[in-house]
């Protein structure tokens, strides 16, 4: 048995309870994944290694008979030696072969074989198997999908294999991959090829696979038929006590297990958040010097030692115990086959490095178990739906069951969250505080509500957005059937590009959680509005002012304001609602009611209510100043549809009207496209920027400009020419080459891209100009090369930027150059990759892209060829991740052309969160 062939850059297997002993095997590391069966369970996905020998010969015999014979087109009840160690023994170049591992047991294995002696050089013979316990839990197509990204990166472009014809259920699942086959029959066997690259058909359907398993694993958590609490405590003042109570008090539907062995008592009271969580329940927490004795029943319900003994199935077990003993339950539940840990502790990553650490080991033992996490330092989760009634959080006041499904990390402020929301009467129908996020993150949720029919509004406060381009991906999906409204928080740092980035994705972005309260409860009980016009009816002129004022600068058209008079009776006010929401130049209705003096409220909220209980306007309020909702009663008591919100002033009810009309706009526009412009050669460029990160040892490396243009030549942006010199003769010469007028620049990046142009020589005319001008700049830049350029036809400077951004991933800007682009902030930006209709509003999107459009009676720009070169851009950075960020600047743009005189190219190893490749848990 010999050793892998270190042929690629790769790195020792990673540590951890599948790792050991393997660790003086080399294989690449980046193909070693987490990612979801078809079920919601987690399987780890790794290179395969000499020392797994006896592991696939115990996994052989486990096969039956008939997925024996499939496989191997024959009995073969075992496996000679020599095929075990072909197996297992693979350059990761030419042969690869991956294994799927539960509980770090192998339940499904992948190859792929080159053909290049067989004269197919650009081809590999793909084949796998799956336990016949864990067929169809989809591990066939995530097999296919990892074994193609690793071919690709190895140069093949078609897999090819050969099945039994009786095998329908192989070219299913090659089918099913989303891949495009083509077929050829021998009699007993069939002969299937498909190329790899990924196309926009084969990545809908990945994407969908994507969608299905991660809201099943978010049903697991959300839907649970048992749960357990782990460090379950009779003294009310502790935490486990408090999460038990709030279950049976909720009414789950199904069986709770106690858990509360010695040494598993309630979590530390006094650690950080769980103690100010703790505090607000007015219970406080408790650690005891000594760990107390196991009690045989908690609030009256029998418990058990450990969840090992619990004799039924349990799905989410939920862990209250100190930091340092949740690795003794972690086993515990391993061993039971629970399918969701909910970890309220705290003292994981938010307390240091070890926290940390432990938080890390906690992530791979769950994930090697085939399981989700939530948290740990989470307040909890709660689905009001009748048919599961589960509050299984640390919060004292639960929201009654609504339409609205809420997102957030941190445990404090989702009790602030939770008790604003019943305050306010918005019913929740799911909650989930992810805490430190450490596994199941706001992304999983959004794939969960999108197929949720409970739910019809999602409401988020991020602290992050994990993977940013995955999470704006699966946003435009989701905001195309339900709205989706976003705290823009502090914590994203340019509040400004987090707001655009929402807009691009239909996301309803607010500065508060009033706001978002103030917008959700539009959404949850009213219609959305149909346009911007909008009519006004109230008791004070003052009032009615001001919400006409707020309004109009928001972008609703004011097409009628009524005031009835402080003294109008509710008759009279109901009439002018009524007809105000009758009128047909008329979307939307604003009604007023803060008469001067005490009148019986009941009456006036009747009327109002009856005025508009047959309309399909939405109706706002500013009712008596309250804050809440003018209930139209639900079976259960709480407010049904065709409620109306009351807002404390007429200006947060205005606001609330327009964000609503801004969303039904964004959905009204068609389904933008992605257009692939013409004259694009990824794999000519890809291959290039493989070479040079491994010229340059894989590092972060800024192309020269003569790279630089080559390679954006490749993607149909040609820059105007220029030719690099280094002594006066070669600027003469390079100057009658071009054409004269020419303009002789500095290199370097101090001179470069200046305002005030000193590194730069315009419109020279000869060539004596030319050799005084490289004379002067090479003197005062001290730059060894200077380059001549043709000069480009006047225009408006502008700039286009695509990078990774620390927080919103990949990101394209674009503005005006100099000041305007960095000293004025006004750029425009938009995560990649854009659509046509993104890179068209891009253009148009600055203040001062007035200069672009006509403004005071100049000509128009070319605003078509500057979205061109913007969707050339974004499809540079999206076919090839190892672009790490994109500068044209400047870009001169006149009537009919855009220029591109300087540019710039940084190459570097794939960012993470880029959101390609094989899909995997973490991205």
């Amino acid at each position: 048995m010999t050793d892998p062939a270190p042929a690629v850059e790769s790195t020792p297997a990673e540590a951890g309870p599948d790792a050991e002993g393997r660790a003086r095997w080399e294989y690449p590391r980046e193909w070693a994944a987490d990612v979801l069966a078809s079920d919601g369970g987690v399987v780890h996905i790794r290179p395969i290694v000499p020392d797994d020998a006896d592991d696939v010969v115990e996994f052989h015999s486990r096969l039956s008979e008939r997925t024996r014979y499939m496989r191997y087109f024959g009995p073969t009840p075992t496996l000679p030696p020599r095929e075990v160690a072909r197996m297992t023994t693979v350059d990761y170049r030419d042969r690869v072969a991956l294994v799927a591992l539960l509980g770090g047991k192998i339940i499904a294995i992948g190859v792929y074989e080159g053909l290049a002696a067989s004269g197919r050089p650009e081809s590999a013979e793909v084949a796998f198997v799956v336990d016949d316990a864990h067929q169809g839990r989809g591990l066939g197509p995530i097999l296919l999908e990892h074994l193609a990204g690793a071919a690709a990166e190895n140069g093949f472009t078609r897999f090819e294999a050969e099945v039994l014809a009786e095998n329908t259920t192989m070219v299913t699942v090659f089918r099913a991959a989303g891949y495009q086959l083509s077929r050829s029959f021998d009699g007993a066997n069939v002969h299937v090829e498909f190329l790899i690259d990924p196309t926009e058909a084969l990545l809908s359907v990945r994407n969908g696979r994507e969608r299905a398993s991660e809201a099943r694993s978010i049903a697991n958590l959300l839907r649970p038929t048992s749960v357990a609490v782990i460090g379950a405590s009779a003294d009310r003042r502790k935490v486990g006590n408090v999460l038990l109570a709030n279950i049976i008090s909720a009414g789950f539907t199904g069986p709770v297990y106690p858990v509360n062995g010695p040494g598993q008592r309630s979590a530390d009271g006094a650690d950080d958040d769980n103690a100010r969580r703790a505090d607000r329940t007015a219970r406080g927490t408790r650690q005891d010097a000594v760990p107390p004795s196991r009690t045989p029943s908690v609030l009256g319900i029998r418990a058990y030692p450990t969840v090992r003994d619990i004799p039924d199935p349990v799905d989410l077990a939920v862990v209250a115990v100190p930091a340092a003993v949740v690795d003794e339950v972690l086993d515990d539940c391993l061993a039971k086959g629970v399918k969701t840990l909910l970890v309220v502790s705290s003292g994981f990553a938010e307390s240091g490095e070890a926290g940390q650490e432990s938080q890390r080991r906690l992530v791979a033992a769950v994930r090697e178990h085939g399981m989700r996490l939530v948290g740990p330092n989470a307040l909890g989760v709660v689905n009001n739906d009748p048919d599961v009634s589960l509050n299984a959080t640390l919060a004292p006041l639960i929201p009654a069951p609504g339409r609205v499904g809420f997102f957030c990390q941190s445990g404090t402020l989702g009790i602030t969250i939770l008790d604003s929301a019943a305050r306010r009467q918005i019913g929740l129908s799911t909650f989930v505080s992810a805490g430190n996020r450490a596994d199941v993150s706001g992304n999983d949720v959004l794939q969960y509500w999108d197929t949720d029919d409970s739910t019809d509004v999602v409401l988020l406060y991020l602290e992050s957005l994990g993977n940013p381009r995955k999470f704006s991906r699966i946003a435009r999906r989701v905001s195309r059937s339900k709205p989706i409204v976003a705290v823009n928080t502090p914590a994203f740092g340019d509040t400004r590009i987090a707001q655009m980035v929402y807009e691009q994705a239909g996301i309803i972005g607010v500065p508060t959680i009033s706001e978002l309260f103030d917008v959700s409860a539009l959404l949850a009980y009213q219609p959305l509005p149909e346009g911007p016009r909008t009519a006004i009816v109230g008791n004070s002129s003052a009032l009615g002012a001001l919400a006409a004022s707020v309004g109009a600068g928001l972008g609703l058209d004011v097409v009628d304001s009524v005031d009835v008079g402080p003294g109008a009776s509710a008759q009279e006010f109901s009439a002018a609602v009524a007809a105000a929401a009758e009128d047909e130049v008329c979307d939307a209705v604003v009604a007023v009611f803060v008469p001067p003096v005490a009148v019986a409220t009941d009456e006036f909220t009747a009327a109002l209510l009856a005025a508009t209980a047959n309309s399909d306007k939405p109706v706002v309020s500013t009712f008596l100043g309250n804050e809440g909702m003018l209930s139209v009663p639900g079976g259960d008591g709480s407010p049904a549809r065709g409620s109306i919100p009351s807002y404390p002033s007429p200006e947060r009810a205005a606001t609330a009207l327009a964000h609503a009309w801004h969303y039904r706009a964004w959905r009204r526009r068609a389904e933008p496209t992605t257009t692939r412009p013409e004259g694009i050669d990824p794999v000519t460029v890809r291959a290039q920027i493989r070479e040079l990160l491994a010229e340059n040892d894989n590092e972060t490396v800024a192309l020269s400009p003569v790279v630089t243009a080559e390679l954006l030549g490749q993607y149909g942006i040609g820059m105007v020419p220029f030719i690099e010199v280094r002594t006066i003769h070669e600027a003469s010469a390079a100057a009658r080459e071009l054409g004269f007028p020419v303009a002789v620049k500095a290199t370097s990046a101090r001179w470069r891209g200046r305002p005030d142009r000193e590194g730069t020589r315009l419109d020279l005319p000869d060539a004596t100009s030319v050799v005084t001008a490289f004379a002067e700049l090479s003197e005062l830049t001290g730059d060894e090369v200077l380059h001549v350029q043709r000069m480009a036809p006047k225009g408006v400077a502008t700039m286009i930027r695509a990078s990774t951004h620390p927080r919103f991933g990949a990101l394209i800007a674009f503005g005006l150059a100099g000041n305007t682009f960095e000293l004025l902030e006004d750029a425009a930006y938009r995560a990649l990759p854009l659509t046509d209709v993104d890179a068209r509003e891009l253009v148009v999107a600055p203040r001062s892209a007035a200069l672009l459009t006509g403004y005071q009676g100049q000509r128009s720009a070319d605003i078509e060829a500057l979205a061109d070169l913007l969707m050339r851009v974004s499809f540079l950075v999206e076919d090839i991740p190892e672009v790490r960020a994109v500068v044209l600047d400047q870009i001169l743009a006149t009537s009919d052309h855009a220029s591109v005189l300087n540019a710039q190219i940084t190459i570097g190893p794939v960012s993470k969160g880029m959101d390609t490749g094989p899909r995997r848990l973490g991205d």
